[in-house]
């Protein structure tokens, strides 16, 4: 072993793909009992926001149509085919091996990885690749301790049955927000709470998804380090949810300024009772096994560039958001960075 990578989700197997494929010799450890990353977890009806021709690992292409959307099944399918393939190839996937701490190695060479139930392992090379998806983001919301009713993240929705009927709103203005929101509208009376206007993009333009746009002009490519303040992902639409919106089957308001007992006070300081709140806020890197290494900043952010620590040059991170590109945390995307870390990981042990 000269590899130990942290998590098995879709960031992981692609990064034990890369190792191999470098001739390295990884172990992969996932906390679960199974490879499939958090896609498990999703809600019931979820697909993908890109056509399977784009959305997959590298060396295993979704079967089927290319054009279609999969369903968030076919995904974790498809992860969990991936993790097979690899453990033919012979990569060591350990499932059920929670990770607690990474620290130095002694005299700083390498490092010790501490596993739940007091085990250890030692590597020169770490890639912790857990930290997109486990830690649901949970944003202040003032009055939220008196607040009666019931406040909940989206990784936690599953479908709209237990909602029928009840007041929710939704708060977020991405493509899982939306999606959510329209589901439950079905059936219940639901607002999307916003901070700014919902950004819609066209999902097709001239009969192509969008995503073959972004391969044929270059922009799931383009280097993160053009782009200062990486933007809000839009929303795409085939014109479903601008639709839902326009005649009132879901309406949006300015974000709600706090709770007050069972209602929600809006921005022009009127107030309702609401029963539900859906927090679809997105997620915040879970990598506090690496505490001890100061390697992440003071909002617990890895400190690197294009996923190489700026700490300790022999510790990466994948499946970060813009770590290298626009597609950087998508299956399209982190294959790309996982050979291109691998390589720089390469280099540094080789000296």
């Amino acid at each position: 072993m000269n590899t130990i990578v942290i998590g098995g989700g879709q960031a992981g197997l692609a990064a034990t793909r890369a190792l191999l494929d470098a001739g390295l010799t990884p172990v992969l450890l996932e906390a679960t009992d199974q490879t499939t990353g958090s896609w498990r977890r999703y809600y019931d009806s979820l697909t993908l926001f890109s056509p399977a021709r784009y959305s997959s690992l590298p060396g295993l292409p979704f079967g089927g149509d290319g054009d279609r959307y999969p369903h968030r099944d076919e995904v974790v399918d498809h992860l969990a085919r991936y993790a097979r393939d690899l453990g033919r190839g012979g990569a060591e996937i350990r499932t059920g091996a929670r990770v607690t701490a990474v620290t130095a190695g002694a005299r700083g060479s390498g490092f010790v990885v501490h596993l739940a139930g007091g085990g250890t392992l030692n590597a020169p090379l770490v890639i912790a690749a857990s930290g997109s998806f486990d830690r649901p983001h949970l944003p202040v919301l003032p009055g939220r301790d008196g607040f009666t009713g019931q406040i909940l993240h989206a990784a936690a929705y599953t479908n709209p049955l237990p909602y029928a009927g009840r007041r929710i709103v939704v708060v977020g203005a991405g493509n899982s927000a939306v999606q959510i929101a329209c589901e439950l509208a079905r059936t219940s009376t639901v607002t999307l709470a916003t901070r700014t206007p919902i950004r819609f993009v066209d999902q097709r333009i001239l009969g192509k998804d969008l995503h073959f746009w972004f391969t044929v002009t270059g922009f799931d490519r383009l280097p993160a380090r053009l782009v200062k303040t990486p933007p809000t992902a839009p929303v795409l639409d085939e014109g479903l949810y601008r639709r839902a919106l326009r005649e009132g089957e879901l309406d949006r308001r300015p974000m709600f300024t706090h709770l007050d007992g069972d209602d929600v006070v809006w921005a022009d300081g009127s107030r309702e009772s609401v029963d539900v709140i859906l927090l679809a806020t997105g997620y915040r890197p879970s990598l506090d096994y690496l505490d001890g290494l100061d390697a992440l900043d003071e909002t617990g952010r890895p400190r690197h560039v294009h996923g190489l620590s700026t700490v300790h040059p022999g510790l990466g991170f994948l499946g970060l958001e813009w770590q290298r590109t626009p597609a950087s945390n998508t299956l399209r995307g982190v294959g790309r960075d996982a050979r291109h870390l691998t390589r720089r990981l390469k280099t540094h042990l080789s000296r």
